[in-house]
């Protein structure tokens, strides 16, 4: 397989906890990008959520932050594999964790908190995918042998100037295995009992309006906030909103950890 370098802003972030900010305790928060995006998308968010005392943990998820090709080579049990590693980690070290994901980054973490319901204290996500109304999706297992990839789905902010280091591409065995998870995924959201901050723009040109009552209506959560943003596409974390979703998730990080 070729090895294609790593892009500069695809660099990841890891910052310990300094519990003199947080009370004493050791919080964690973990933080997942999306499909074909990087870390760049999500390194602001943490490095702000850092500077309030958390340990705070940005991973470079397999195939991305390189080429598109690359990503072809990967699936969703890479991605996943990833995250539970880094989240094993943090939970190991701090008292507890938060863990917080962009699109299909909010599906990683929403299977992380069904897969470890006594170890996420709280979670949060942005314009999460769960499904799509999308026909041509039903084509993929066709597709992918056909050709590699499509349009890019990628960069969809609003902000003038803000363009998100993304592919140009959508590889179509990968975006076939998103799909294939988020099946998995969709019956075992009841086992999701954590809190729940939802964040969603209201124009998303990339994720539609089915995953919102499918993960909504999905979890067992009884603390459940949802916060419209009204003023960011898609990749609301680097667009005009991304100021609210760092304060709404630190009220909310500091709420769902206290002893």
């Amino acid at each position: 397989m070729t090895r294609y370098p790593v892009l500069s802003s695809a660099a990841t972030l890891s910052v310990p906890a300094r519990p003199e900010l947080t009370g004493g305790r050791r919080i964690g928060v973990l933080l997942s990008h999306g499909f074909t995006g990087s870390p760049g998308s999500m390194r602001d968010w943490g490095q702000a959520l850092a500077d309030l005392g958390y340990a705070v943990e940005v991973p470079r998820l397999p195939g991305h932050g390189t080429h598109w090709r690359d990503l072809n080579a990967h699936t969703w049990t890479d991605w996943y594999g990833e995250l539970e590693r880094v989240f094993a980690r943090l939970a190991e070290e701090n008292d507890a964790v938060v863990v917080a994901g962009l699109s299909m980054g909010g599906a990683l973490v929403l299977r992380l908190a069904a897969d470890h319901p006594d170890r996420v204290s709280g979670v949060v996500v942005v314009n999460p995918i769960a499904g799509t109304k999308r026909l041509d999706v039903k084509l993929l297992p066709v597709l992918k042998h056909l050709i590699p990839a499509l349009k890019g789905i990628g960069s969809d902010i609003k902000k003038d100037g803000v363009v998100e280091d993304a592919y140009r591409h959508t590889p179509l065995k990968a975006i076939h295995s998103l799909f294939g998870a988020l099946k998995l995924l969709v019956p075992d959201l009841p086992k999701v009992t954590a809190p729940l901050l939802y964040l969603r723009s209201t124009v998303d040109h990339v994720v539609d309006e089915v995953s919102e009552p499918i993960i909504l209506q999905g979890v067992s959560s009884q603390d459940v906030n949802v916060v419209r943003l009204e003023n960011s596409y898609h990749v609301a974390t680097v667009d005009n909103d991304a100021q609210r979703i760092v304060e709404e998730s630190a009220a909310f990080i500091a709420r769902v950890t206290q002893p």
